[in-house]
């Protein structure tokens, strides 16, 4: 079984910049592709950002390409998520997630403002 646990979410103005991480433990993750979800209040979970294994290959949701940027350190059993131009429609709580695992971490809340 893995844990994961996120951390970096916040407030921020429209326009800014947050680094979302994710620790795992547990279970090394450098096996498994890696993903970022998000739910925003009243809408159901979105797809935001996923990574293959070895990092080499990312793709993203349309909403978020071009602005946010998913990596991975397999050394460290790190996966993070930078978001800039953060907009209010990506107020949301971010989860990081091993689909193959059906594994998700508890969320971190981040709140952009107008």
């Amino acid at each position: 079984q893995v844990h994961l646990a996120e951390s970096g979410g916040g407030l921020v103005q429209a326009g800014g910049s947050l680094r979302l991480s994710c620790a795992a433990s547990g279970r090394t993750i450098s096996s498994y592709g890696m993903q970022w979800y998000r739910q925003a209040p009243g809408k159901e979970r979105e797809f935001v950002a996923g990574i293959t294994r070895s990092g080499n290959t990312t793709y993203y949701a349309d909403s978020v390409r071009g602005r946010f940027t998913i990596s991975r350190d397999n050394s460290k059993n790190t996966l993070t998520l930078q978001m800039n131009s953060l907009k209010p429609e990506d107020t949301a709580v971010y989860h990081c997630v091993i689909e193959s695992l059906g594994s998700w971490g508890q969320g971190t809340q981040v709140t952009v403002s107008s």
